[in-house]
């Protein structure tokens, strides 16, 4: 792939005024694909400042930054001018330690952090897996509390905790926010999956969508629709709600940690999710409706498309 010489001159500016720079896709307040956010995710764990582009905005560098460096992906991290790599390079340095020296910062608390899953999700756990060879199950914890579980390999620097006959895989950050949790499994008449109780965190209420409607109708509770923007298609959010997706989480977290929140979703479980990531950091009176969209379609209001 060639590269033009005004592209490699742009290219070289960005890296000579800027110590640290990702081209990626998006920005870091914004992500646009997976891979960019992960780089995100990882790099706003150890810099409070470093510069992105947007190689969505600029066609000439997104082709050119992959012939500059010989490297055919997006996202791509330079550190003084020298290629590091993309996001999966990212991830490995920044669990092992190196991303930390390359930037100077104190290397990593690889200290197990202590745990307690219930038997219940040890159980469903042990399950669920009984079948996969050869992977561990990695617990992924964000800076907002978000948490995701995944199966995957084991990493030679992996901080590895165990509970319940039980290993699960953390990367630094996560093992640093696991401190203290409970896993736990959850089974309603809508789903069943895991769930995490962060400590000192508001215990979940549940809200029947009779409940809701006499709240709403009393305006003593602040309704919030979590589901994505084909669901709301498929039936629109009710008139008093508020769209996560659309307001973003840290302008809802900014509400008074004492506003009544009620979370709702298609069935009930994604809405219980997001309800402890409100509840982990601080809010005091959450409630997820049971059921969700469906049931307030099919118990209280008949005209709501059901799907």
């Amino acid at each position: 792939m060639s590269l033009d010489a005004a592209t490699r001159e742009r290219i070289e500016t960005l890296l000579k005024d800027h110590r640290v720079v990702l081209f990626m896709k998006g920005n870091r307040q914004q992500p646009m694909c997976g891979f960019s956010a992960a780089a995100t995710n990882t790099l706003n764990e150890l810099l409070p400042e470093y510069h992105t582009v947007n190689v969505l905005d600029d066609p000439e560098i997104r082709e050119g930054i992959k012939a500059y460096g010989d490297w055919p992906t997006i996202p791509q991290l330079y550190v003084e001018g020298e290629l590091v790599g993309g996001a999966d390079i990212i991830r490995q340095m920044y669990g092992s330690g190196e991303l930390h020296q390359l930037f100077g910062v104190a290397a990593p608390d690889r200290t197990p952090p202590e745990i307690t899953i219930t038997d219940a999700a040890a159980e469903a756990i042990r399950q669920g897996t009984a079948n996969a060879q050869g992977v561990a199950l990695h617990l992924e914890i964000g800076p907002d509390h978000s948490a995701g579980f995944q199966l995957a390999p084991a990493g030679e620097h992996d901080i590895v905790a165990h509970a319940n006959g039980l290993e699960v895989h953390f990367d630094p950050a996560s093992a640093q926010r696991a401190k203290g949790i409970v896993i736990d499994w959850v089974s309603t008449v809508q789903g069943e999956g895991l769930s995490l109780k962060f400590p000192g965190a508001t215990e979940i209420k549940p809200l029947s969508v009779q409940q809701l409607k006499q709240r709403l109708a009393a305006n003593d509770i602040t309704l919030i629709d979590v589901r994505p923007a084909a669901g709301r298609a498929q039936a629109a959010p009710l008139a008093q709600a508020r769209v996560l997706e659309e307001e973003g989480y840290e302008s809802l977290a900014n509400l008074p940690k004492d506003t009544a929140l009620a979370f709702i979703c298609h069935h009930g479980m994604s809405s219980r999710a997001m309800a402890e990531r409100f509840a982990a950091h601080g809010f005091s009176n959450i409630y997820n409706v049971e059921g969700g969209m469906d049931a307030w379609a099919s118990e209280v209001d008949s005209s709501v498309p059901r799907y």
